[in-house]
């Protein structure tokens, strides 16, 4: 068993990647090498990602019911759910951020927080595009709650560059 650390991709890691610089038409070799590392057990995402792709009813919606389908695992833990609480917990009370920033992340469509307590129980690294911001009110980020929680967190670049995932 390898000790190689596991990358659990955000929604926003594939949606930003279909509808920008890593487009199917364009960069097809993209979407292969996450197959490729979700195959090889580098990578995966989680269920309630897969519910937020399938929103967009479009052609990532497609790929992911179709190539990536299997590597969406549940959260349907009870470890989970009882980190989720503590996020859940911990969000409530932070007077950080704004009572709309708190309903949006305690949105039961919102996968951010169950992300986060996914890979807090199981290991690994959270995979988004989003960046840390100490001083942020009308959102609850997710680096910001990687940070209060200890659970490791790196950008798509990052992770290409540490699986050694080339777009050639």
């Amino acid at each position: 068993m390898s000790n190689d650390p596991v990358y659990v991709l955000d929604s926003d890691v594939f949606m930003t990647a279909a509808r920008t610089y890593y487009a199917f038409d364009l960069a097809p070799a993209f979407w292969q090498g996450l197959v490729q590392k979700a195959q090889d057990g580098r990578l995966h995402s989680i269920d309630r990602v897969k519910d937020e792709i399938d929103r967009g009813k479009d052609e990532l919606a497609q790929w992911a019911a179709g190539d990536f389908d299997q590597w969406f695992v549940s959260t349907e833990d009870g470890s989970v759910l009882a980190e989720y609480r503590l996020l859940m917990g911990w969000a409530a009370k932070h007077h950080q951020f704004t009572d709309a920033a708190k309903v949006e992340f305690a949105d039961e469509k919102n996968a951010d927080a169950w992300l986060v307590a996914y890979v807090k129980v199981t290991g690994g690294i959270v995979v988004t595009n989003e960046k840390f911001d100490a001083n942020i009110r009308r959102k609850i980020k997710i680096p910001n709650v990687c940070q209060a929680f200890a659970v490791a967190y790196v950008n798509v670049f990052q992770m290409l560059r540490a699986l050694g995932l080339r777009l050639s």
